[in-house]
């Protein structure tokens, strides 16, 4: 039995292997960059880079399965998928011809064929690496000069050309270095469609060759495939001596071997805990369904308590998500329906079926959060659009900075007033994205990426449309569209500077942003102007069309992308590409959070039908001395929980027709709820994006961010009740501030 069938019954057996060990073998993730090389001159398209990625989605999910599982190996460290560059480049010959940059095409291609252990060439000018070329580069020669040429003398014109005028530069050739394995090298090719990569002392940003890297040699895709099946031979051999009886089959062998790390990882302490979760978890879900379906007296006596505790329950797995494996909105969902359950059949004496008005409510409550969840689905799919045709483009054009405290002050303020118009979580997303191109240094890069996290959690607080809790305020009727901004700004841009002075501190100027990959500023396209200025026009006119119509909110919002779907279809009407289009941008929305919203806002409103909150509301007002103080607190809590909850508790806790709109209450509980969120990175939408992009812990923010997020906060509640004190003139001796 060969190498490449244990490889063939390995790739089968991927998938199984998974679900019983993380990963811990190094993978490069297929680039996303918008040029292809090695063999072809680059391209600007993204199509041709998306279609190949697609055609090759299987292979490298199987790749990464083979690299990544540590079940599949049965090789000593450094050997098969797991093989250093070092090693392969010692296996192989790892040969190159060294050409000048004025060498003729048929000289160099004569220099790669006489030499048995090169099938490329690298070009040099003196010392320093300026270009690859290859068969293909050749082939590619041949075609043109096939289709363009009409002598001999023309078709010799093309082979005398100095090699420079078609190699690939050096700008554009992806490496590896020491820190790389077999398994990364793979997937990198794979994923670029090439066949060479060069083996350096140090390879720059995303894999790309850095200027004055030393050259070791030239890897080859037949080298790689020739080393890992060299050494699975090896696996065959132990996996025959540990399973003789299955010596001719493969994949039994694998089978046997899957059983035996199955076990092993069973008496892992951690797997153990795991397991201990999902056993008290089932147990739970158990008990809930059969306390249900036997229609227990004590949830008919007790009916209040059940709902808090499964209010309780439900929201300890959407804080630990991370912890359980639970989906939030599922965990959300699951809530909502255990507790309207509760409310229907076993609350205030019902006799187990759901009466006229508990139906009626449920109506009234499905319409409420409807809102929220068509108006966040309308903008999402808004942002969507505009970011598929590189609209963001006239934001980032604006960023030609290269001190790195600069670029700190303007990307807050970017995003500070992009969070404005934008949803926050949204903008958090663009920006880290885009951090992720200026920012070669990791740590830096984290700090970068919590500073968004509170400038975006600032300026979403001060319009209508940038915070979904000041969203759900003014849908509600809290506030209003004028004095939430004109009121509000102000303390936002304090809590923003007095955080980013605080934070500022701690960025130490360097000359890393010279390694930044993002491309210099070019003019957006026409198409995408267009696109850009309508999406933000949409957004713009969401208050304005309430205030002149008195419609809800979301109806603007819906018809905003009403405008935008048929102004797409327009642009590119006749065209196959889909990507561009509404349905695409649809196809990528977070369905998942929409629904979280959603579950979040049906559980909180069974608490305030049920009267609890009114209830919480009488016991604050009783043992808090102020408002102020109520506000401050929420805000402090927003936190630790996320604040959708917390403000729709607060809306069901306070009437409005004894706190009006655009009372200090509503107000202070905007401000609060949003700047709040960023006193933890677990306290806003915003901030667990930023954890999962950039892997930022809770512990690294705590010690690096919390402070300056809580000086920010504190500064903005001062700012804002100094401002209504000489709004309402209680500073000047005018009047009592409400």
């Amino acid at each position: 039995m060969t190498a490449i069938h244990l490889t063939a019954a390995a790739l089968a057996l991927a998938q199984t292997a998974s679900a019983f060990a993380p990963p811990t073998l190094k993978c490069i993730t297929p680039r996303t960059s918008s040029f292809i090389h090695h063999g072809s001159r680059p391209t600007t398209t993204t199509s041709t880079t998306k279609l190949h990625n697609a055609e090759q989605s299987i292979q490298e999910d199987d790749l990464t399965a083979l690299s990544t599982n540590p079940t599949l190996n049965l090789l000593p460290a450094g050997y098969g998928f797991s093989a250093s560059m070092e090693r392969v480049l010692k296996d192989a010959a790892g040969g190159y011809y060294k050409a000048k940059m004025d060498e003729s095409v048929i000289d160099v291609m004569e220099g790669i064929t006489a030499d048995v252990n090169a099938d490329v060439a690298l070009v040099f000018e003196g010392e320093e690496l300026m270009g690859l070329f290859t068969d293909s580069d050749y082939i590619k020669i041949a075609t043109e000069r096939a289709a363009t040429t009409t002598s001999e003398t023309e078709s010799a014109s093309f082979l005398a050309a100095p090699v420079s005028s078609f190699f690939t530069p050096a700008s554009s050739i992806l490496c590896v270095d020491a820190t790389d394995t077999a398994s990364s090298a793979i997937a990198m090719m794979t994923s670029n469609n090439i066949r060479h990569v060069i083996y350096v002392d140090k390879c720059g940003s995303d894999h790309l060759y850095l200027p004055g890297s030393k050259v070791n040699g030239v890897v080859k895709m037949q080298d790689l495939m020739r080393v890992i099946q060299s050494d699975e031979r090896l696996s065959l051999n132990e996996l025959s001596k540990k399973f003789p009886g299955f010596a001719d089959k493969p994949i039994e062998q694998m089978r046997e071997e899957l059983k035996s790390r199955a076990n092993e990882l069973a008496a892992n302490p951690e797997t153990a805990k795991k397991d201990l979760i999902r056993a008290v978890t089932l147990a739970l879900f158990g008990g809930s369904v059969v306390l249900f379906a036997s229609q227990s007296s004590w949830l008919s006596e007790n009916a209040n308590l059940a709902m808090v505790a499964i209010f309780v329950l439900g929201y300890i797995g959407i804080i630990f998500e991370e912890v359980f494996e639970f989906n939030k909105a599922a965990v959300a969902l699951l809530m909502s329906t255990g507790m309207w359950v509760t409310y229907a059949d076993f609350y205030g004496g019902s006799t187990g079926v759901a009466s006229e008005t508990v139906l009626d409510q449920l109506k009234e409550q499905l319409a409420e959060v409807s809102d929220i969840c068509f108006f966040l689905l309308a903008a999402s799919a808004i942002v969507e659009v505009v970011d598929a045709h590189q609209g963001f483009k006239v934001v980032t054009n604006l960023i030609t900075t290269k001190s790195k405290k600069g670029l700190f002050w303007v990307i807050g303020f970017l995003t500070f007033f992009l969070s404005a118009i934008l949803n926050n979580l949204t903008v958090t997303i663009v920006m880290v994205s885009l951090l992720r191109k200026l920012i070669p240094n990791d740590d830096d890069r984290r700090l970068f990426g919590a500073m968004v996290v509170v400038a975006a959690n600032a300026g979403g607080v001060w319009t209508p449309i940038g915070d979904v809790t000041t969203t759900m305020l003014w849908i509600n009727n809290n506030l209003s569209t004028i004095p939430t901004i004109t009121e509000l700004f102000l303390p936002s841009v304090v809590c923003l500077i007095a955080s980013l002075f605080f934070l500022v501190n701690q960025v130490e100027e360097d000359t890393s942003l010279s390694e930044s990959t993002l491309p210099p500023p070019s003019p957006l396209a026409a198409r995408g102007q267009v696109v850009f200025w309508t999406g933000i026009a949409c957004l713009l006119a969401v208050p304005i069309f309430n205030d002149l119509t008195g419609l809800p909110p979301y109806i603007a919002m819906l018809t905003g992308l009403g405008a935008i779907w048929t102004l797409t279809d327009i642009i590119h009407m006749g065209e196959e590409e889909e990507d561009l289009k509404v349905p695409a941008a649809l196809s990528k929305l977070d369905t998942s959070g929409i629904l979280f919203f959603l579950g979040i806002l049906m559980s909180i409103g069974v608490l305030d039908r049920s009267g609890l909150l009114k209830d919480l509301a009488v016991f604050l007002n009783n043992n808090l001395p102020s408002q102020d103080i109520i506000a401050t607190v929420i805000g402090i809590a927003s936190a630790l929980i996320d604040n959708v909850p917390l403000v729709a508790a607060t809306m069901g806790m306070y009437d409005l027709t004894e706190f009006g709109t655009d009372d200090k209450l509503w107000q202070l509980i905007a401000l609060c709820a949003g700047t709040g969120g960023s006193i933890l990175v677990i306290g806003s939408a915003s901030g667990v994006a930023l954890m999962g992009l950039e892997k930022v812990d809770f512990l690294w923010y705590a010690k690096k961010v919390t402070a300056g997020a809580t000086i920010g906060y504190f500064a903005g509640i001062a700012t804002y009740l100094a401002q209504n004190a000489v709004l309402s003139g209680a500073l000047l001796g005018g009047g009592v501030s409400p």
